[in-house]
C-alpha cells in the first residue's frame, strides 16, 4: 500500500478547490489568555458537512473513471467520513452506500440520508460496519472505500494542515484529533515538507485507545473502545496511517471523555464555536499541556460540530 506524499497533498487541494474554499483559521483573545499562548483554530466545522472528511471524500471519488463511479460506492463510518463520501458521490454523480454501527450518531445518519445515501447498520462498533461494507464490495461489485487505508483520503483531509501552515507558516505546535488517523497522517506530511520543526502531537480518547496502543507498540493492535466520541471510536489502529504516524510524530496524547466535554465548553464559551466530542480532542490535548505551551504559536483543528441535542445536554451539563 503506497503511502501519500506532499505531491499527492498539492495535487488534493487542486482537486478540492472548486467544491471547498479553505476554512477560517482564527485566533480568540480568550482562548489565548485562557492558554497563556497565540492560538489558532482551524475551523473545520466550516465545511458543508460541518466536518474536515469532506476533504478526503471530494480528493478520492474526484479520481475515479466513470466505469469505477458506475459501480457505486461503499464504506464504513461512524459518520463523518460517510457523510464526504455521500456528498462527493452526489457532486460526481455516483451512488453511495454507508454502513454504520447500531446506535450511530442519528444526526449523522439523516445527513447521509439526504445526501442520497442507503445506510445500514449493523454491528456494535465500526470494524463491524467495516466487515459488512467488505461483505457487500464483493457480493455487489461496488468500489469499496476503507475508512482509513486509502493514500487519496488522507492526502485530502492533508489539504487543511497545508491551508494552516500557508496562513500561519512559524506555527510551534500543531494538536491534531486521532480516530483512524488520516488527519494525523496527513498533517505529519505536510508539516516533514512545509515546516520540519513543527510538532505535530495526535490526540485521542483513554476510551477508546487503539491508535496510541499502536503507535506506541510499533505495530497495530486493538484496544477497548467505550468512549462517547464517535469520531474516534475505533476499536484498532490502521495500517496506512500508523506507518506515517511511526516515522513523524511528534507526540500523541490521550485525554479523558470528560476532557473533552470540557474543551468543547471552551469552544463555546472562549470561541462561540459548536464542536462535537471528536472536534474538540485537538484543544483538549492543548489545555493539557498547557504549562508547555506558554508563549508558543499553537494550531489546533475544530474537526467537527456534527453535534445532537442529546449530545450537547450532556456536554454542558450542569453548566447550562
Amino acid at each position: 500500500m503506497d503511502r501519500p506524499t506532499f505531491r499527492m497533498v498539492l495535487e488534493a487541494r487542486n482537486a478540492i478547490l472548486p467544491y471547498l474554499p479553505p476554512t477560517p483559521l482564527v485566533s480568540y483573545p480568550a482562548l489565548n489568555d485562557l492558554l497563556d499562548c497565540e492560538v489558532f483554530v482551524k475551523r473545520e466545522d466550516c465545511q458543508p458537512i460541518s466536518a474536515f472528511k469532506v476533504r478526503g471524500g471530494i480528493n478520492l471519488v474526484s479520481r475515479l473513471d466513470a466505469a469505477e463511479r458506475g459501480r457505486g460506492l461503499i464504506t464504513a463510518s461512524t459518520g463523518n467520513h460517510g457523510q464526504s463520501i455521500a456528498y462527493a458521490c452526489r457532486i460526481f454523480g455516483a451512488r453511495s452506500v454507508v454502513c454504520v454501527p447500531e446506535g450511530a450518531n442519528p444526526l449523522k445518519v439523516k445527513a447521509m440520508e439526504a445526501l442520497g445515501a442507503q445506510v445500514h447498520a449493523h454491528g456494535a462498533m465500526l470494524e463491524d460496519a467495516r466487515e459488512l461494507a467488505e461483505e457487500q464490495s464483493r457480493e455487489h461489485g461496488m468500489y469499496y472505500v476503507h475508512p482509513a487505508n486509502e493514500p487519496w483520503l488522507i492526502a485530502g483531509v492533508a489539504t487543511a494542515t497545508l491551508e494552516i501552515l500557508e496562513a500561519a507558516p512559524d506555527l510551534d505546535v500543531l494538536f491534531v484529533p486521532l480516530g483512524g488517523g488520516s488527519t494525523a497522517a496527513g498533517a505529519c506530511i505536510v508539516a516533514q515538507a512545509v515546516n520540519p520543526q513543527l510538532r505535530v502531537i495526535a490526540v485521542q480518547s483513554a476510551q477508546a485507545p487503539a491508535g496510541y496502543r499502536s503507535w506506541k507498540e510499533g505495530r497495530v493492535v486493538e484496544a477497548p473502545m467505550e468512549t462517547q466520541a464517535e469520531g474516534l471510536a475505533t476499536r484498532s489502529g490502521y495500517d496506512l496511517p500508523q506507518s506515517v504516524l511511526r516515522d513523524y510524530l511528534s507526540d500523541f496524547l490521550v485525554v479523558d471523555d470528560a476532557d473533552l466535554k470540557a474543551a468543547a465548553r471552551v469552544y463555546l464559551e472562549k470561541c462561540h464555536a459548536l464542536s462535537e466530542l471528536a472536534g474538540a480532542a485537538a484543544l483538549a490535548g492543548a489545555i493539557s499541556r498547557k504549562d508547555d505551551l506558554r508563549g508558543k504559536r499553537v494550531g489546533v483543528i475544530l474537526s467537527g460540530a456534527n453535534v445532537t441535542m442529546d449530545q450537547l445536554r450532556d456536554i454542558l451539563g450542569g453548566y447550562a
